[in-house]
């Protein structure tokens, strides 16, 4: 059966939706460029040891925070994309819902500083955000695949393989020594801005016509 919410075109504006997909598609760029900048600026940071939160901490954690900051400014564009050319069910809902959650918790992931800087003073609750990036990124992909499955459905698979990937990354993460969390943190980076991607891409794509429902 045809998604008749994403059929239904009549209260869409494409260049609204465009500019949105845009905006994401930054901000996944936006992470994926400050944490290289970060890493050449910061002096004997080892990408492999040591985590992006070590990037964030310190004299240069502008680089990192502006990068989070843009991540986070890609979330919401896509949260709202979805919102306006929503796909229809519950799940999708729930979806659109995890990205607003994701940038709320990037934002204070970036705001607090209590990482890579060794801060125990007062309340932390850096493992917490940590805890809910690891579900909410998990649950966004998977809710949101059947509402882009509409039209294409190696890109739902995509969405799937996506969220099977960070499923098995984040608790390895999680368990890892510190030789080697810096590395597993990075390509969770990575996952997390190929999802938002794809989602940018393919909002992009239903805002130009190009997508065609099947």
């Amino acid at each position: 059966m045809q998604n008749a919410a994403a059929q239904n075109q009549t209260d869409r504006r494409p260049v609204l939706l465009q500019l949105l997909a845009a905006i994401g598609l930054l901000g996944s760029l936006s992470l994926i460029a400050g944490t290289g900048l970060a890493q050449v600026l910061v002096p004997d940071h080892d990408w492999i040891s040591d985590t992006i939160s070590d990037l964030a901490a310190g004299k240069l954690e502008i680089v990192m925070d502006v990068a989070l900051y843009g991540f986070a400014a890609g979330l919401i564009a896509t949260a709202l994309a979805a919102a306006h050319a929503h796909l229809g069910g519950t799940g999708w809902s729930i979806g659109v819902l995890s990205l607003a959650l994701l940038a709320a918790l990037v934002v204070v992931v970036g705001a607090r500083n209590e990482y890579g800087d060794g801060d125990s003073e007062g309340v932390v609750i850096h493992i917490y955000l940590v805890y809910g990036l690891g579900a909410l990124f998990l649950i966004a992909p998977i809710a949101m695949a059947p509402g882009f499955g509409f039209y294409s459905v190696k890109v739902k698979w995509m969405f799937y393989v996506l969220a099977a990937s960070w499923a098995v990354t984040a608790p390895v993460f999680l368990l890892s020594p510190n030789s080697i969390d810096g590395l597993i943190e990075r390509i969770l980076g990575l996952i997390a801005c190929a999802i938002v991607g794809l989602m940018a891409i393919m909002f992009w794509r239903i805002g130009s016509g190009s997508a065609q429902g099947s």
